[in-house]
């Protein structure tokens, strides 16, 4: 089974690189969705408690009989529960649905900033994770100005940013801040839903090396460091995704998509996103 490589974390733990999202997958569908990926050879699992389909990722982990200290998996409060006060009710229930004692990241889903809140969040996770209810704690769609915040008022560090990150939007001002504070980049919607696909320099670079487009973003993602976890409910394209490791991008090509950045999202923006 192809070893996927590490990131190792501020905090001193390693996460997985390459994970399998469960982002848009319906409930009825996460679980042979996550069991396909899992037999594939991913062992890092990311969630939500808003995507509604936690218990679908518990199930196929219990199925699996892989032992947990070999998997990784991730899941996020959502903006209500902070507001209500409720980040550590709101673990225990992700917890519940997943069948677990702890998870391995626990991430503030989006900032909300208008009133500040996800900084009594932030306090909040910082306790969790000295339950050891998490092993590591971080933030999701985070500004530098947010992380700024963070920075000023906690006294632990996010151990990861997870933002929109594909060649189309690159976010590099998020990205610098991430390194400013030695906070690792995950990328969610890493493929842009497939929007980049037929950018001439991925093109290029599929057919030099006789892959596809989607293989050669993910590449490209790992070959800059970034951490991400493309999703798919289709069996061939779950395993097409892992299989990236028999190749390498040239710098001429990692530059030549670097330069597709055209600050084109495909979700929310955070400065404004405030959800209830």
């Amino acid at each position: 089974m192809t070893a996927v490589p590490t990131v190792r974390l501020n905090d001193g733990s390693a996460i997985p690189q390459l994970g399998f999202g469960v982002w848009q997958v319906p409930a009825d569908q996460t679980e042979e969705a996550v069991a396909k990926a899992l037999e594939t050879g991913y062992r890092h699992i990311d969630t939500a408690a808003v995507y509604r389909n936690e218990e679908g990722v518990g199930a196929a982990i219990a199925r699996s009989g892989i032992p947990r200290d070999e998997l990784y998996v991730t899941t996020k409060l959502w903006v209500s529960d902070f507001k209500q006060g409720g980040t550590k009710q709101a673990l225990e229930t992700s917890l519940g649905k997943l069948g677990l004692d702890a998870v391995d990241l626990y991430l503030i889903h989006w900032p909300a900033p208008a009133d500040e809140l996800y900084l009594e969040a932030w306090k909040a996770l910082e306790e969790l994770r000295a339950e050891g209810k998490t092993r590591s704690i971080g933030v999701s769609n985070f500004l530098p100005e947010h992380l700024d915040r963070v920075a000023e008022v906690g006294s632990v560090t996010p151990a990861v940013n997870q933002v929109e990150v594909h060649p189309a939007l690159q976010q590099r001002r998020v990205q610098d801040a991430n390194n400013k504070y030695g906070v690792a980049t995950q990328a969610w919607s890493p493929l842009a839903q497939g929007a980049v696909f037929g950018d001439q320099p991925i093109l290029d670079a599929a057919h030099a090396h006789g892959v596809t487009p989607a293989q050669v973003i993910i590449r490209w993602h790992l070959q800059r460091g970034r951490i991400l976890f493309p999703k798919s409910v289709t069996p061939s394209r779950i395993e097409e995704n892992f299989d990236v490791f028999g190749f390498d991008l040239s710098d001429a090509e990692l530059e030549a998509i670097d330069a597709l950045d055209r600050n084109e999202r495909t979700g929310a923006d955070p400065a404004t996103f405030n959800p209830s």
